[in-house]
């Protein structure tokens, strides 16, 4: 029997990239196997049940709820479409700032 819990939806993902050990990474595939789900679940319910457990981290926890998780930076345009467009806007007699994609006089 597996001590993972079975899949909950409707839980909000954020990505997070992690270099493990050698070892860890083919334990993780080799149960992720056994359970038949995939890597990000796993870490996600090890997170969950280990961290759990750790009665002085949870006491510390509720003492500090803010988020200690590093702020993301959100990326809303590829840069390249960012500059087609804002060269696209620009007067015809004023050539585009190469560095920035603005007009020169800008």
């Amino acid at each position: 029997m597996s001590v993972i819990k079975p899949r909950v939806r409707g839980k909000h993902l954020v990505e997070h990239r992690t270099r493990l050990d050698q070892e860890n990474h083919e334990t993780l595939y080799a149960y992720a196997a056994f359970v038949d789900e995939d890597t990000d679940y796993l870490v996600n319910q090890l997170v969950e049940t280990v961290l759990a457990k750790d009665k002085e981290f949870a006491a510390w926890r509720a003492a500090h709820p803010q988020s200690y998780a590093p702020r993301r930076l959100v990326k809303t345009q590829h840069l390249s479409r960012l500059v087609s467009a804002r060269t696209r806007r620009q007067p015809s007699g004023s050539p585009p700032d190469r560095s920035t994609g603005a007009p020169a006089d800008a």
